[in-house]
C-alpha cells in the first residue's frame, strides 16, 4: 500500500481553516499516488479543544465540517481525527475519534480507548473511552486504528500503570491486522522522539504488521507539537521519518524495500537545535494564531532577554521586533551597551526610555506613607513595575505582543516582580532553566557572535540596587537548577535532596521560595512547555497550603 501521511498544523477552533488544510493535503497526496491518507488526532478541530467542547454549537459545527470534508473524499479513503458526539446516553458527552471517510461519506468511526489525565492532559473530563480499538477492512486489508495514548502502554513507561485490563495493542494482536495506524497530537519535550520511535517499532513487532504514526505539529497555547511522524515495517525497522517542527505531506510505499529509511533532514537534531526550534515554533504560532505580527522585548543587557530576542527575531522576522532599553539611575553602562549591541547584531529596532524620573516621581508619591521605614525590596520593585507599565503601554499602542523574559529557575523561586518584569502576553523561556539559557546562548554563538560575549560572561543581575547580583539571593545556578529539577520535576522531598549531598540550609531556602511563590506563577503569562513538567497547566499546586515535605 502507498500510504499518505498528512502531518499538519491545525488551529484550535478554526474549523474552516483546518478543513482547507485537510482537503489541500488530501488532494496533494492523492495526486502523488496515495491509496490511503492519514491525518493527526483531532485534526478537524485542533488539539486540545478543552472547554470549547462544552459550547453548545461547537461539536455540531465540528460534525458539519467533517461532513463537508468527507463529501470531498473520493476513491482514496482518508482517516481523520475528530470529535464525535456520544449518543449512548451514558458516560462523558463526547468521543475522541477517527473518521474513516470514503466515497463521499464517513463509513466507520474508531474511538480512542485510553484517555490521559496526567501532566497537561485532561481528556477524561470530556471523552468517553472505547472498550476496544477498531479494525476496518479496505481493499482486502485489515487496518487497526489507534489514537495517540492507545500505544503509550510500553513497559518502559510509568504511565502504563494508569490503565487496567487488556491494552489496545494486546487486543489488536488477536485480530491479525495487515496495518496499524496511530493518529496523534503528542506534545514535544526533548528526547520524546526517541521514546515514540521505540513505541512504534515495538508495536509493529508485536502486531507483526507495519505501523504508521502521524503526529500534529505546531503550537497551541503552551503546548508545542513537533510532528516527526514515523512509519515502521513489520519487523520494526524504520521506513520513514518526517520533519520536526514543520508541516509535511509524504507518500510512503509500505511494500518498498530500502537499505536506508527515508528520513527528512530535520527528522533528527541535537538537543540545542531541537530546543531552539521548538521555542521558535511555539512563539511563532502563539503570536500568529492569536493575531499578532509584531513583538516587544525589554532588553536589559542580560542573557535572558537576549535569548528571547534571538528566538523572537527568528520566529517573527527581525523587522517585526522592537527591543526597548529602560535604564534606571543605577543601570550599568555595560548593560545598556550590551542591549544596543544585541539589537544591532540581530538587526531589530532599538529604543531607549529612561525611567529614572518616573521612578523618582513614584517614590515621591509614596514617601509620606513610607516615611521612617528603611529602603528595601518595595523600592527596588518600583523600577521593575515602571518598566512593566511602559512596556504594556507600548504593547497597547502598537498592537505588539509583549514577551516576558523570565527563565524557569527564576520563576520557580519567585525571583521576578509581579506586575513588573512578569508583565506580558507570553513567557517564552519560562520552562528553560538558567543553565540551559547559557547553553542555548553559546549554541547560538557557535558560528558568530550574536549575543554579546559580555552578556554571557558577566554575573547575572536584576540591577534593582547598586552592585546587585543574582547570587546575593540565590545559590549558584548550577546548584539551584539541580535542586529545582529534583524538587519540581521529580517530586523529591527536602530530605531526599539533602541525602543527595545538598546543603540543608540551601535546600530549605530554595524549597521555601518555590512553595511561597506559587501565587506569582498563577498570575504569570502562559509559558511554552519544553520539559516533561512545566509550570502552568501541568503542575497544579494549591496556592493556599501548608504541607512541608
Amino acid at each position: 500500500m502507498r500510504l499518505g501521511l498528512a502531518q499538519l498544523n491545525p488551529i484550535v477552533g478554526d474549523l474552516a481553516g483546518n478543513r482547507r488544510r485537510i482537503l489541500d493535503a488530501y488532494t496533494a497526496l492523492v495526486a502523488q499516488g496515495a491509496e490511503l491518507v492519514v491525518f493527526p488526532e483531532l485534526a478537524v478541530c485542533g488539539y486540545p479543544p478543552r472547554d470549547l467542547l462544552f459550547k453548545r454549537r461547537f461539536v455540531p459545527d465540528v460534525a458539519e465540517s467533517l461532513a463537508q470534508i468527507a463529501a470531498a473524499v473520493g476513491e482514496v479513503p482518508a482517516l481523520i481525527g475528530t470529535v464525535e458526539l456520544n449518543t449512548s446516553g451514558h458516560g462523558r458527552p463526547f468521543h475522541n475519534s477517527a473518521a474513516f471517510c470514503h466515497r463521499g461519506g464517513v463509513t466507520a468511526m474508531a474511538r480512542k480507548c485510553l484517555l490521559p489525565t496526567y501532566d497537561v492532559f485532561d481528556e477524561d473530563r470530556y471523552f468517553e473511552p472505547a472498550t476496544s480499538p477498531t479494525v476496518v477492512e479496505h481493499n482486502g486489508q485489515r487496518i487497526g486504528i489507534t489514537i495517540c495514548e492507545d500505544i503509550w502502554t510500553h513497559p518502559m513507561l510509568s504511565t502504563r500503570r494508569l490503565y487496567s485490563g487488556r491494552m489496545p495493542l494486546e487486543q489488536l494482536a488477536t485480530q491479525k491486522c495487515d496495518l496499524m495506524l496511530n493518529l496523534s497530537a503528542s506534545p514535544w519535550h526533548h528526547d520524546k522522539e526517541n521514546v515514540r520511535q521505540k513505541l512504534v517499532a515495538d508495536s509493529a513487532r508485536a502486531l507483526g504488521c507495519p505501523v504508521a504514526y502521524v503526529n500534529a505539529i505546531g503550537g497551541n497555547d503552551e503546548l508545542i507539537f513537533d510532528g516527526r511522524s514515523v512509519v515502521c515495517d513489520a519487523a520494526g525497522n524504520l521506513l520513514a521519518g518526517l520533519a520536526a517542527f514543520a508541516e509535511e505531506t509524504r507518500v510512503v510505499d509500505l511494500s518498498a524495500k530500502s537499505a536506508k529509511p527515508a528520513l527528512h533532514p530535520a527528522f533528527a537534531m541535537d538537543e540545542m537545535k531541537d530546543t531552539f526550534e521548538a521555542l521558535v515554533l511555539g512563539l511563532r504560532d502563539y503570536a500568529h494564531k492569536s493575531g499578532f505580527k509584531r513583538a516587544l522585548i525589554a532588553l536589559s543587557g542580560g542573557i535572558d532577554s537576549a535569548l528571547v530576542a534571538v528566538i523572537a527575531a527568528e520566529a517573527l522576522g527581525k523587522e517585526n521586533i522592537i527591543g526597548v532599553s529602560l535604564p534606571s539611575s543605577i543601570s550599568s553602562g555595560h548593560s545598556r551597551d550590551d542591549a544596543r549591541i544585541l539589537a544591532r547584531n540581530l538587526g531589530i529596532r532599538f529604543e531607549t526610555i529612561a525611567i529614572a524620573d518616573a521612578v523618582a516621581a513614584t517614590e515621591t508619591s509614596l514617601q509620606p506613607l513610607f516615611a521612617g521605614r528603611p529602603r528595601d525590596v518595595a523600592e527596588e520593585n518600583i523600577q521593575a513595575r515602571v518598566r512593566g507599565v511602559l512596556m504594556m503601554a507600548l504593547s497597547n499602542k502598537f498592537g505588539s505582543l509583549l514577551l516576558t523574559t523570565g527563565n524557569k529557575s527564576e520563576m520557580a523561586v519567585g525571583y521576578c516582580t509581579l506586575y513588573g518584569d512578569m508583565c506580558g502576553g507570553l513567557a517564552v523561556i519560562s520552562d528553560v532553566f538558567k543553565m540551559q539559557v547559557y547553553a542555548l546562548s553559546n549554541w547560538i554563538n557557535r558560528e558568530r557572535e550574536i549575543i554579546p560575549k559580555n552578556t554571557i560572561a558577566k554575573a547575572p543581575s536584576a540591577e534593582l540596587r547598586p552592585d546587585q547580583t543574582d547570587q546575593d539571593s540565590l545559590p549558584p545556578y548550577d546548584m539551584l537548577d539541580a535542586i529545582l529539577h529534583g524538587y519540581v520535576e521529580e517530586g523529591l522531598s527536602r530530605r531526599d535532596l539533602i541525602a543527595q549531598g545538598f546543603s540543608e540550609a540551601v535546600v530549605n531556602d530554595v524549597v521555601r521560595k518555590v512553595d511561597l511563590n506559587e501565587y506569582k506563577r498563577k498570575q504569570a503569562a502562559p509559558g511554552l512547555k519544553i520539559t516533561p513538567l512545566a509550570f502552568g497547566v501541568g503542575r497544579r499546586i494549591p496556592i493556599v497550603q501548608k504541607y512541608v515535605s
